[in-house]
């Protein structure tokens, strides 16, 4: 469908148009300042200005609960569908019991009221949940027009149905969710490409507070977190949706159950090109795995024979979160892991045929990564110059490291550059407070929370205040898709964009146990305009469009073809 045949299914939001068209094309212009060559966008952290006053409460003890170094996670999605993207927060707890033990361990939801302000509305909504929360993963799992919520934790994941009063509903029994003894982070995702959203569930360890054992210096009295080596790993779990309300524990029929690793975060992408999205999975200290999409609610894993279930040197690292995105430019997903020091963050390049190698050194990220631990990551265009850099929150996992080797614990975020073929530390030139507010961070999410077309971070860290991080540029010209399946699921995850020889996916797992549902930020560099702009939806159907005007958010529904 080009532009001259497009006719009332596309429509500027200039010209008079009724709601129900096929694709509406909402224009909301902002100024923007082209970045120059070699520009770097620069951060100010807007944090308490924003009104954001969550602190991640993690209850550390003497015992060096495990748990208590794990948590982070955090979700960017509009709750209200107003337009303007707000923030949830998973939370500590003082146990792993089923109640939140005082206010301070409450997960957060804050609503974005526009110009960077936003407010809490965790008891109106309902989400102060309970348990120890750890992450977060957004999308409309009953196709009702409103984002829904899982929030995975110890033993006790939650699942809120949005009700579309500005309150969620706890479901999670009557949905069939099942506990696990721990749960770090999750993906909603259609594996079946029958239109409803399924839900993965990535499983850390069986843990067990009373059989915590000391890991440390007894010498020196110095106990620290045990290496995830002294624990049993657990299967991850897949939920596929009956349509009903319901989900059906297909954990073992689709082969999922039969791999037994200490998950940590997931990346949802058609890795292979074959129209289903697969999964990867990080994993802390043993193998990554990949699970291959064969159809049918059928996985394989392939980690290892493609590739990407050990780094280059041929040793597992503690993977943490993870980030499926074109690096390259060459239309297939590339895959960026964050892991501790001295391990580098992997980058594995996609060479196609589900065959990935390890570019870490090629890209110049060994380097810029090498002396860094990190947990959240995020890979986005920041300055809309057409090719995503790399964003990492970072810290080590042991609050006395220093104590045994020459590693803070506490660290800055760290920003990447994409300089075409290699990555660029710019992380002293993104704004002084960018590199020196060190602290014990966890999730991230990259999301433009002022809707001026500019990717804004926000990053959490264990005992301490978010962090947000306004984007004030410079920046080129940029555009955003916000999708609307009809046949597909109504949020559009798995869609792919096409933009030139780039591909973009439509998604919602993001980084390190974190999710962001905002729609596909496209940098458009100089470029006023795209001449062609290809959506493939879930569906396998095909929507194009001709000369797209920049510096817009653009809403696009799927054809009822």
């Amino acid at each position: 469908m080009t532009a001259s045949s497009l006719n009332e299914a596309v429509f500027l939001s200039a010209l008079p148009h009724p709601a129900s068209q096929a694709v509406t094309l909402a224009l909301t212009a902002f100024a923007i300042l082209a970045a120059a060559p070699g520009a770097v966008p620069q951060f100010e952290n807007v944090q308490p200005a924003s009104g954001v006053g969550f602190v991640l409460a993690h209850a550390p003890t003497p015992d060096k609960r495990l748990i208590e170094t794990m948590p982070g996670g955090l979700a960017a999605f509009d709750y209200d569908n107003d337009g303007l993207v707000d923030l949830f927060f998973a939370n500590g707890n003082a146990t792993a019991a089923a109640a939140k033990a005082s206010p301070a361990f409450h997960n957060r939801l804050y609503r974005n009221t526009g110009s960077l302000r936003l407010v809490d509305v965790t008891e109106q909504a309902g989400l102060s949940g309970r348990g120890y929360a750890m992450g977060a993963a957004a999308a409309d799992y009953d196709n009702d027009g409103h984002i829904d919520l899982f929030v995975p934790g110890v033993a006790q994941p939650t699942l809120y149905r949005n009700l579309g009063t500005g309150r969620f509903e706890d479901v999670t029994s009557a949905a069939g969710i099942k506990p696990s003894p721990w749960s770090v982070a999750a993906a909603w995702l259609d594996v079946d490409r029958d239109g409803r959203l399924d839900l993965f569930v990535v499983n850390y360890l069986a843990w067990d507070g009373s059989a915590d054992r000391f890991c440390g210096d007894r010498a020196r009295n110095l106990r620290v977190y045990c290496h995830p080596k002294y624990y049993t790993g657990l299967a991850n779990q897949l939920y596929r949706n009956t349509g009903d309300g319901r989900f059906e524990d297909i954990s073992v029929s689709s082969g999922i159950a039969s791999h037994v690793g200490k998950g940590m975060s997931v990346a949802v992408s058609d890795l292979d090109g074959d129209g289903r999205d697969d999964l990867f999975v990080t994993n802390d200290g043993v193998p990554n795995f990949l699970f291959r999409n064969l159809g049918g609610a059928r996985f394989e894993e392939v980690g290892l024979l493609a590739g990407v279930a050990l780094p280059g040197f041929g040793r597992p690292v503690s993977s943490m979160g993870v980030a499926a995105a074109d690096l390259t430019g060459d239309g297939r997903p590339d895959l960026v892991v964050t892991a501790l020091r001295g391990e580098t963050f992997p980058v594995f390049v996609n060479d196609g045929n589900m065959i990935f190698h390890d570019g870490t050194h090629a890209t110049r990220v060994a380097a810029a990564s090498s002396a860094r631990s990190g947990w959240g990551i995020a890979v986005a265009d920041l300055d809309n110059d057409t090719r995503p850099d790399i964003v990492t929150a970072n810290s080590h996992v042991n609050d006395l490291i220093d104590q045994f080797e020459s590693s803070p614990y506490r660290e800055p975020n760290a920003l990447l550059l994409n300089r075409g073929a290699t990555f660029e530390d710019v992380s002293g030139r993104a704004g002084a407070a960018f590199a020196t507010t060190s602290a014990a961070h966890r999730g991230l999410v990259a999301v433009d929370l002022d809707n001026d077309g500019r990717l804004d971070l926000v990053t959490t860290s264990l005992g301490g205040p978010v962090e947000v991080w306004k984007n004030t540029g410079p920046a080129g010209h940029w555009l955003r898709l916000r999708l609307r399946g009809r046949r597909s699921n109504r949020d559009g995850l798995g869609a792919v964009i096409g933009v030139g020889d780039r591909r973009l996916t439509m998604g919602s797992a993001a980084g390190y146990a974190s999710s962001t549902l905002q729609g596909v930020h496209i940098g458009l560099g100089a470029n006023p305009q795209v001449p062609r702009l290809e959506v493939r939806w879930p569906s396998g159907v095909v929507q194009v469009l001709d000369a797209v005007v920049a510096d817009r958010v653009v809403d696009v529904t799927e054809p009822e073809q």
